[in-house]
C-alpha cells in the first residue's frame, strides 16, 4: 500500500522546454522526422542548466524526447480516438494510436540532435530536427536513442500501413517566397507538403492559415496541389 501510495503521488517535473517556428498546433507535423528540415531547440529550465547533464550526449545522432501534449490535458478521457489517417471518423482504441487525447497527454518523439551549444545564460542548448512540437512545449525527460534495441526494421505499422501518406506539391509564388527568410523556405515548404490541414477538411474555395515563424501565411489546397496565396509579416 505504501509503495502505490508513492507511485499515485509521483510528480512529473519539466525539465526542458522545445522552441519551434510553430507556436500553434495547426501546422504541426504529425510524427516526428517526417520534415527532417523542421530545426528546432531544446533549452533547459534553471534547475537543470547543467553541463554535465549532457555529457556524453553529442556522441549520439538521435534522442528521445518524452513531453507532455500541453493543449490536449483533460480531466476525462476517452478509451477510443479517430486517427486523422482515417479520415477522422473512424474511431480506434486510444492505445492503438499516438492521438494527443490520451489519460496522462504525453508524447514520444525521436529526433535528430545535430549539436550542443553552451550559451552563457540558458547552459546546454541543444540542436534537433525533425520534431514534431509546437513552440514552448514541456519536456520530461531525454533519452539517447539506441539503434541496437530502439530499431526494428521488421515492426508492422497496424492501420497505418494501409493509409498512404500525403503529400502536396506545394505551389510559392516568387514575391511571396521572398518574404520568408531563404534559410527558412525549405522548412516551410517540408510542413507545407505534409499537409496541415485535418484529414476531413478538403475544400477547394477555402483559405487556410497557419503562423510560421514571424509570419501569417495563407493557403489553398486543391487536387493535391496547396497554392500559398498570402504571406503577411506579424509585427
Amino acid at each position: 500500500m505504501e509503495k502505490e501510495e508513492k507511485v499515485r503521488g509521483l510528480e512529473m517535473k519539466i525539465i526542458a522546454r522545445i522552441h519551434t517556428a510553430l507556436p500553434t498546433k495547426f501546422g504541426v507535423p504529425r510524427q516526428s522526422g517526417l520534415v527532417d528540415e523542421f530545426e528546432a531547440t531544446v533549452v533547459f529550465e534553471p534547475e537543470y542548466r547543467n553541463a554535465d547533464a549532457v555529457r556524453g550526449l553529442e556522441e549520439y545522432s538521435h534522442i528521445w524526447l518524452i513531453w507532455q501534449f500541453s493543449e490536449a490535458v483533460k480531466d476525462t478521457w476517452s478509451p477510443t480516438v479517430r486517427p486523422p489517417r482515417l479520415g477522422g471518423n473512424t474511431r480506434m482504441g486510444v492505445f492503438a494510436t499516438r492521438s494527443p487525447f490520451r489519460p496522462n497527454a504525453l508524447g514520444l518523439s525521436s529526433v535528430k540532435l545535430t549539436r550542443i551549444t553552451m550559451d552563457p545564460q540558458l547552459g546546454p542548448v541543444l540542436h534537433v530536427r525533425g520534431a514534431d512540437m509546437m513552440d514552448n512545449t514541456p519536456v520530461f525527460d531525454i533519452k539517447p536513442y539506441l539503434a541496437y534495441g530502439d530499431s526494428h526494421p521488421e515492426a508492422t505499422g497496424g492501420f497505418t500501413d494501409h493509409v498512404a501518406e500525403r503529400r502536396l506539391l506545394v505551389v510559392i509564388p516568387p514575391d511571396l517566397l521572398e518574404a520568408i527568410p531563404q534559410d527558412q523556405r525549405e522548412t516551410l515548404r517540408g510542413l507545407l507538403a505534409h499537409d496541415p490541414r485535418p484529414s476531413y477538411q478538403n475544400d477547394p474555395q477555402r483559405v487556410y492559415g497557419m503562423r510560421f515563424g514571424d509570419f501569417d501565411v495563407r493557403f489553398l489546397v486543391a487536387e493535391g496541389v496547396l497554392t500559398v496565396c498570402e504571406v503577411t509579416k506579424i509585427s
